[in-house]
């Protein structure tokens, strides 16, 4: 007999060994299944389980169970990136705090060494924490972005798109983080509004016969001035442009030049230009043909383009300096206050710039044409489709990615400087030296290049070299390309898009054939969680209160498409309830004799209770797979709760109880009894396997409980490898859905008459019929105990009329009521329910104003607007049930 409870924290972890120690997590090795593969997005080796992960995590394990219990050969390839400039960081941090220790200190190798070490003792903790929310990858397949296979993929592309001419040398700016001394990529820098200031300053004409006033938030860039630009069409400049001003502080004459940069509605219309520490400016230079002056050293101090006074000063330094020389040479026109976005590095938390230096690049422009054409003709689809016009905006407007990053810890970049600056790109450094001893006659030395390659690189190679390429592998061949991504919308362009882009080129075939975009995962109120709002969902802490199955369930059935999930510690605890009941119906099963009955065939049962429930059973089944064949988790989870909890334990059971009798006590009907016993016995068995994807923990261990009720089960495994309902349609059987569907909505709608309208409990009114077939007549009449059980009357009555103060309802064509004026004060609840209809009324009319108002959709925060439309829809709903109950009051007869 199972416990009173389920216990998730004694089962989950004697469960999941119990899984994992029986090698099921491993796709099936017969050859006829057909392929099913998912690649996880891997984690940040640094990184623990937050919230997003745990979403984005059980949707693919859903997916996983889901296929693998097809029968499919099911691969979740699972994995960990080696997040180059996290990971640095966290070591860094570490050496500094044992010793103050700095990695220059110990050198590239010593280093590297280090971080090995590091990565080595705590670099599998996120792996567990995905273990504990029931995670069901293949582990034995496990592959780290730095490791030896995976590293010979990424020289090997590196060295191909070299000699194709898709990889290159070149200055250009990037976003140079000046703690770590190292470019980073557009999603490590996090735009922060902090306040500045506008400087006005003047710049005298060389002939001295005036001046040009621009602005700036960065004085200190004025150092590296190149040109003053304006419009073209910008009357008030026409006769100065081709002229030039002398540039104060460094004493340089840059010209005036037309741009339509320059926007004549802002300020002066005039903008000093510096090529080099800035993104417009650079492309400004680029269509001039300006001088490109950098004026910043790696550790953003002034360097040696600098006038003497200035070399060597920080930056902020030199901006105040700059500031005090301007007012001193009497060129200061004004201070204006402001508040900006400033660009930060999200690892170090200093303020990026605009930097000018030589970086690697890729050539992406050529690589997105035949991963856009891929979109466009749906060799791969996304899910919701809306996310394709993000793809396709990124993706056409593409520009040269920038690969090298100057830090230690990554793929250092397969490339060797010859003594005159020759690069040799090899995949091996002998092969580098065969090249060079070619080109110059003889044995030179050569420096490998310091940088290393952006974790985005190596991530892009993420669906096909964790197969085994460029090896040709059997796991290669069987599956790729991968079927689902699932991922976040924050990384379509950033890992995506880069997928599609390599994939395409080194495979000749999409990494994928869908990408399911899940959703942000926002706390009660629908704002964004953040540590400094202090609204941060520990998912751990979650599963420790309330089980892994509880929070899955939760996070599936929250993920409608293109919807934030708004998650709250209540809808978590009502869904470990949901498991609960599912829980409590096993054993009331189990104590009134369900089992298994050898040869059971659902088709031939006779009771149109159980004929109602199998067809239940077949349509849930089919609405499950549907569900979970396109993606569309939350009509999964909605689907099963609303039959396991409504029809299964709602309402199945309790119509069964007459049927089961007490066990120990002969029944009236024994076949009836037996019958009923097997159903519900088959009933379980079908709900754990559509249940178990979402649901695996809890599932798994009834399985394992109720294994030894009755017949034994065809499939002897595990419930996570048995095979998944595939049920006819002919077991729906209308006949039976009308019987029991008019019971259960004779006693539904019956129970919403009284709480609309407040009828005590105590209260026994008849049930009346007013209008029926003969055959519905005699279903309520069979139904009787029932029904006077269920609803709370004194018994079913067929009449010709309603009584003076019943309510009459309609239920399937038939016309039934409840006299129930004497049990309330019909004119105090008709007042009462109109003064809430009036207060809705005035709500919605308020909140749909709001949403009216196409400023206040405009300027307020998404989560604002998302959290009016919640409770717009929510008291519409609301006030059409109160109107329904006033409807219902006003047929009193």
């Amino acid at each position: 007999m199972l416990e009173k409870t389920f216990d998730p924290k004694s089962a989950e972890p004697r469960l999941y060994a119990a899984w994992e120690a029986s090698g099921d997590f491993a796709p099936t090795s017969d050859p006829a299944a057909e392929p099913f593969s998912i690649v996880i997005p891997p984690p940040n080796v640094t990184g623990s389980l937050h919230i997003g992960h745990a979403l984005n995590n059980t949707l693919q394990d859903v997916l996983i169970r889901f296929e693998r219990m097809r029968g499919k050969a099911a691969l979740w390839l699972p994995g960990t990136d080696h997040a180059g400039i996290a990971t640095q960081m966290v070591v860094e941090r570490q050496l500094a705090a044992e010793g103050n220790v700095s990695r220059r200190d110990l050198g590239r190798d010593d280093f590297v060494a280090k971080v090995w070490e590091w990565k080595a003792k705590s670099g599998g903790t996120i792996v567990n924490q995905l273990k504990r929310l029931g995670a069901s990858c293949d582990w034995s397949r496990e592959r780290f972005t730095l490791d030896e296979g995976l590293s010979a993929a990424v020289r090997k592309v590196f060295v191909t798109l070299y000699r194709e001419k898709l990889i290159y040398r070149d200055k250009r700016l990037v976003n140079w983080d000046p703690h770590f001394q190292t470019a980073i990529s557009d999603l490590e820098v996090e735009q922060r509004e902090v306040d500045g200031h506008f400087w006005h300053f003047a710049y005298p004409l060389e002939d001295g016969s005036g001046e040009i006033v621009v602005a700036t938030t960065r004085p200190e860039t004025m150092l590296g001035d190149t040109a003053v630009a304006v419009h073209p069409s910008d009357e008030r400049y026409q006769a100065l442009i081709g002229r030039a001003v002398r540039l104060p502080i460094v004493n340089r004459p840059v010209p005036i030049i037309a741009d339509e940069y320059a926007d004549p509605e802002k300020g002066s219309g005039a903008v000093k230009i510096t090529p080099a520490h800035d993104f417009n400016d650079f492309m400004v230079g680029k269509r001039n043909n300006l001088p490109m002056i950098n004026v910043f050293d790696d550790f953003a101090r002034i360097n040696d383009n600098a006038p003497p006074e200035y070399r060597g000063l920080d930056r902020f330094a030199a901006r105040k300096k700059v500031v005090e020389a301007f007012e001193a040479l009497g060129l200061l026109r004004g201070i204006e206050k402001t508040r900006h976005m400033v660009p930060h590095g999200d690892r170090s938390g200093v303020v990026v710039e605009p930097y000018l230096t030589d970086q690697w690049y890729v050539n992406a422009e050529e690589l997105a044409k035949p991963a856009i054409k891929a979109v466009e003709q749906g060799d791969t689809v996304f899910v919701p489709k809306a996310w394709e016009k993000t793809y396709f905006e990124w993706m056409r407007n593409i520009q040269p990615w920038c690969v090298s990053r100057q830090l230690w810890w990554g793929h250092r970049i397969p490339a060797w400087f010859g003594p005159d600056g020759k690069i040799f790109v090899a995949e091996t450094e002998e092969e580098a030296k065969r090249e060079a001893r070619e080109l110059y006659g003889r044995d030179e030395p050569l420096r490998q290049d310091e940088d290393v390659l952006d974790t985005w690189f190596s991530s892009a190679l993420w669906p096909f070299s964790t197969l085994g390429w460029p090896e040709k592998t059997e796991d290669l061949a069987r599956f790729y390309p991968t079927h689902t991504l699932v991922t976040g919308f924050d990384i379509i362009f950033f890992w995506v898009a880069r997928m599609m882009m390599q994939g395409l080129h080194f495979m000749d075939e999409v990494p994928f054939k869908r990408i399911f975009i899940n959703a942000l995962v926002r706390d009660a109120e629908g704002k964004k969680m953040s540590k400094s709002k202090g609204n941060v969902m520990d998912p751990l802490e979650l599963v420790d209160d309330y089980g892994a199955d509880a929070l899955r369930f939760t996070l599936t059935a929250m993920s409608g498409q293109a919807r934030d999930i708004k998650l709250s510690r209540e809808r978590i605890e009502g869904y470990r309830n949901f498991g609960t009941k599912l829980w409590n119906a096993t054993r009331f099963a189990q104590m009134n004799g369900a089992a298994r009955a050898e040869g059971f065939d659902p088709a031939k049962v006779k009771l149109p209770l159980n004929r109602w429930i199998v067809g239940e059973t077949t349509r849930t089944a089919k609405a499950v797979t549907a569900a979970l064949d396109t993606c569309g988790f939350d009509a999964c989870a909605d689907g099963l709760y609303r039959f396991i909890w409504r029809q299964y334990c709602d309402w199945y059971v309790e119509l069964a109880k007459p049927v089961l009798g007490k066990p120990d006590e002969p029944s009236a009907d024994e076949a009836a009894r037996d019958e009923t016993r097997a159903t519900a016995a088959w009933v379980l068995d079908v709900i754990l396997k559509l249940l178990h994807p979402v649901m695996p923990f809890l599932t798994e261990e009834l399985w394992a409980q109720t294994a030894d009720l009755g017949a034994p089960r065809a499939h002897k495994g595990f419930l996570m490898t048995a095979p998944w309902p595939d049920l006819p349609d002919s077991l729906i059987d209308p006949a039976a859905d009308a019987v029991i569907g008019l019971i259960v909505e004779t006693i539904a709608e019956g129970r919403s008459v009284r709480s609309e309208l407040n009828v005590p409990n105590s209260a026994r009114p008849p049930l009346m019929v007013v209008e029926a077939s003969a055959g519905q007549q005699s279903v309520l009449r069979d139904a009787e105990p029932l029904i006077r059980q269920m609803l709370r009357v004194e018994g079913v009555q067929v009449v010709d009329a309603a009584p003076v103060g019943a309510i009459p309802y309609v239920v399937d064509g038939a016309t039934l009521a409840l006299p129930v004026a004497e049990f309330i004060d019909v004119a105090a609840e008709r007042a009462r329910l109109s003064k809430e209809v009036g207060a809705l009324g005035a709500d919605i009319d308020r909140t749909a104003k709001k949403l009216a108002n196409p400023d206040f959709v405009a300027r307020a925060p998404e989560e604002v607007v998302e959290e009016n439309r919640d409770r717009l829809a929510e008291a519409e709903a609301a006030k059409a049930k109160l109107e329904a109950a006033l409807s219902r009051l006003g047929a009193v007869v």
